[in-house]
């Protein structure tokens, strides 16, 4: 094993893959000789050449429209979209070409391919760089959803992306890229569509993804001392969603508190909370409870920018409630 930051475990997925299938292909904005942005793709570019990691133009639509047509002809793009914000300028191809292309041609045309990209507050960077749009893609059939928050996680689940015949959106946010963590040096894969628990509890399963993860398990650790003890589970892919793990933690606890950093107006925890009532409402002992963004443009300066967001002490607050509630 070897600790490792996130950044690092996303080019080692990538370095192996490329090696593994020739017709892996990285591309996106500054990918090659810079590594990108957040440098995740760095080292890449001297070990693979030009051809194999692309610079493209600033283009969302271009980079987007080129990856899935490249995909259809059968290769295996990892294309990257510099903040998921900018996502709009391709919802075409998104919504009508990528995700419908294997159910229109009735499966005769596969479009294996993966868009890296970033999301979620961490720099201050404003309500047009900041956000977390995962809710929006999740809506959408024929895609694949995955946001890990673990160096391990980002590595074993970013090689199953590539090598899915679908196309999945690799949502990276841009608060964990310095996160260490052990790495098996050896190869291994993790299988898409299915969750972690990162902490067992009794009291109360708490549900969440990417870097919420981490804030949970840090108020988990404060909940503790109120005597409350909480189960965590990180989904890590939200498409296909594991409802089983979800199902053996919540007949244990009977509690469920489900948190992101997205908005809570028709996020993602709408739909965890509408399964667990439609599947589970019998071991429920309480209400469903959700702590989300506040449903506002994300501030820009730091401390209001924090407050919108879910913090530990509203997940303390919100489980206190919720574990002594009669």
């Amino acid at each position: 094993m070897s600790k490792i930051a996130v950044r690092d475990a996303i080019s080692a997925a990538l370095a192996e893959e490329m090696r593994r299938d020739e017709k892996v292909f990285v591309m996106g904005e500054d990918v090659a000789l810079t590594g990108g942005v957040y440098k995740a793709t760095r080292g890449l570019y001297a070990e693979f050449g030009p051809e194999r990691v692309r610079n493209t133009p600033l283009s969302e639509l271009a980079i987007m429209g080129s990856a899935t047509g490249a995909a259809m002809c059968g290769a295996r793009p990892v294309a990257e979209i510099m903040h998921i914000d900018f996502i709009g300028v391709g919802f075409d191809i998104i919504l009508n070409q990528m995700s419908k292309m294997c159910y229109k041609s009735n499966g005769k045309v596969t479009v294996p391919m993966v868009i890296r990209t970033q999301c979620g507050r961490n720099r201050s960077n404003s309500c047009t760089q900041s956000q977390s749009l995962e809710g929006l893609l999740t809506h959408i059939p024929g895609l694949k959803i995955v946001m890990p928050s673990t160096p391990y996680d980002f590595k074993g689940l970013l090689k199953s992306a590539v090598r899915d015949n679908n196309p999945v959106f690799f949502i990276e946010h841009k608060g964990l890229y310095h996160i260490k963590g052990e790495v098996p040096e050896e190869e291994y894969l993790i299988p898409i569509g299915k969750a972690d628990v990162k902490r067992e509890g009794k009291d109360v399963t708490i549900i969440t993804y990417s870097k919420m993860v981490h804030t949970a398990l840090e108020a988990a650790e404060k909940m503790a001392a109120q005597g409350i003890d909480a189960e965590v589970i990180d989904l890590r892919t939200l498409v296909p969603l594991d409802m089983e793990t979800i199902a053996q933690s919540v007949k244990k606890t009977g509690r469920v508190l489900i948190t992101h950093e997205a908005p809570e107006r028709s996020g993602y925890g709408a739909e965890i909370a509408a399964q667990v009532v439609d599947k589970l409402f019998d071991e429920l002992d309480a209400p469903i409870v959700r702590v989300c963004g506040s449903n506002i443009p994300i501030p820009n300066a730091t401390e209001p920018e924090q407050q919108s967001a879910p913090t530990v002490k509203k997940l303390v607050d919100a489980a206190a409630a919720l574990c002594y509630h009669t």
